[in-house]
């Protein structure tokens, strides 16, 4: 995943820290964080903060449990490309508050740290799809 069109990327000296399946464990809570921040922005009154992230639980909540690693359920998705879909996400966390229209609100600012949040974690992350598929088989 860090080959680009551009050659090799400055995060490919950032030590690989996180397993494919340490990485499930994190999608799983960041599902629940944000299904918790769902719950409490519509209880707050910002319907369109809680409508944003109970879609992003359910995003994050769907490609954990499609993803060929020791915690997906349904393996239809190499552990590379949910990389690759997980870099997108912490490049456009940040502009959802922005097109839901409450970049203004604590719940804008958590999506804002979510992008770095989820920027750190792709970073540190092995994307191996290999060493992923063989923790799956192993466990």
């Amino acid at each position: 995943m860090s080959e680009s069109a551009y050659g090799k990327s400055s995060l490919d000296s950032l030590p690989k820290v996180i397993s494919p399946t340490a990485h499930g464990i994190v999608d799983y809570c960041h599902a629940a964080f944000f299904f918790t921040v769902g719950i409490v922005c519509a209880r707050t009154q910002n319907k369109a903060a809680s409508r944003a992230a109970f879609g992003t639980s359910g995003f994050i909540l769907l490609q954990a449990l499609l993803t060929d690693y020791r915690l997906g359920a349904k393996p239809v998705m190499s552990f590379e490309t949910h990389g690759k879909i997980d870099a997108v996400v912490a490049a456009s966390s940040w502009a959802v508050p922005l097109l839901f229209g409450f970049q203004d609100t604590a719940a804008g600012k958590i999506f804002e740290i979510n992008s770095l949040a989820e920027a750190g974690v792709v970073a540190l992350t092995d994307w191996d799809s290999q060493r992923a598929h063989e923790e799956r088989e192993t466990a």
